[in-house]
């Protein structure tokens, strides 16, 4: 996908593509596959330092991932209002411009990067790590990675994260897992958003939704729930008390826990 659209090339690998860069030196011999695999390659030895560092600091790291517009932050909002009291969260936005959602964070009192890719339509490790050197780690029990609103290229991108969660919103087809696999297929777990407003659009099925999901081999848990009344949100921060119990439970045998990325990201 990412060798016809260019967005691949970000700010923070950018210096890989440079002249004199082995890169740089696979484009001059005219093999494309080859530069866009060194990319990934790099981006890969990136995201498992990221994990190693998340790991050593006992952080737990979630990546959230979804259309533009499905209440990613807004999930946040509502998330760090009801743990803020249990855990320290920390938050790296990712948007192409403005810093917007991070402010929002801020103003709950969490420590927020923003990410401003520019033209990329994804996050990569690279500026992942650039972000985390404004944390302090020692502080953060659970960190969020909002990736760029973006169905495809995101879920083709390890950024150091122990676990993926797509969100799907009510006012989305719920055919979405059917016609975008790739991110689904890399979801830990999907949540069905905006769930307030399923009785009044009527055409979303959260059962055919998870159909779709479960066509595409995907066990993960599908949880419906709205940031806005609060329903069902108590079974999302199940999910994330359970998911740190098992982290710290890994770090402590010396394990660490690496996403589904998948492989479909080149194509020839």
């Amino acid at each position: 996908m990412c060798d016809t659209c260019g967005c691949m090339v970000t700010d923070g690998n950018r210096h890989l593509i440079e002249a004199g860069n082995k890169a740089d030196d696979k484009a001059a011999n005219g093999s494309a596959i080859e530069v866009l695999s060194h990319l990934l390659d790099e981006n890969d030895h990136i995201a498992a330092h990221n994990r190693e560092h998340f790991d050593g600091h006992q952080v737990l790291v979630i990546n959230l991932m979804s259309s533009p517009g499905s209440g990613k932050t807004s999930l946040l909002e509502a998330t760090i209002q009801q743990l803020k009291e249990q855990y320290r969260i920390a938050v790296i936005e990712g948007d192409l411009e403005t810093e917007n959602d991070a402010a929002r964070i801020r103003e709950h009192g969490v420590p927020a990067v923003q990410i401003t890719t520019g033209t990329a339509c994804h996050l990569d490790a690279h500026l992942v790590h650039r972000a985390v050197h404004q944390l302090n780690l020692d502080d953060i029990d659970i960190l969020f990675i909002e990736n760029v609103g973006n169905l495809v290229c995101p879920a083709s991108f390890d950024l150091g994260q122990h676990y993926n969660v797509t969100l799907l919103s009510s006012t989305e087809g719920d055919d979405k897992p059917a016609k975008y696999p790739v991110i689904f297929r890399a979801a830990d777990v999907v949540l069905i958003t905006k769930s307030d407003l399923l009785e009044v659009l009527g055409d979303f099925s959260p059962q055919q939704a998870q159909s779709h999901l479960r066509n595409l081999a995907n066990p993960a848990p599908m949880l419906t729930l709205s940031s806005r009344s609060g329903a069902g949100l108590e079974t999302w921060l199940d999910w994330l008390h359970q998911a740190r119990e098992q982290q710290q439970s890994r770090v402590k045998t010396g394990v660490s826990r690496k996403p589904a990325i998948q492989a479909e990201r080149i194509t020839a």
